[in-house]
């Protein structure tokens, strides 16, 4: 069984604005990250601008 190794937010940002796309895969590592309650401003500031872009329909919820 291999080990979970956290992406970080960076990566995963990148990942979804090149995909157009957050799958469930995301959403539950965007939800982990958050509930963490550790995330620096930089942090913040990617899930606020993925959030964002959610909102304004550039970004879709898929559940694959």
């Amino acid at each position: 069984m291999m080990a979970y190794r956290p992406i970080p937010l960076e990566e995963l940002f990148g990942q979804i604005m090149f995909s157009s796309v957050v799958t469930r895969s995301d959403r539950q590592h965007l939800r982990s990250a958050i509930l963490a309650d550790r995330l620096t401003e930089d942090e913040k500031a990617i899930i606020n601008r993925l959030l964002y872009n959610v909102r304004r329909g550039w970004v879709k919820l898929v559940d694959i």
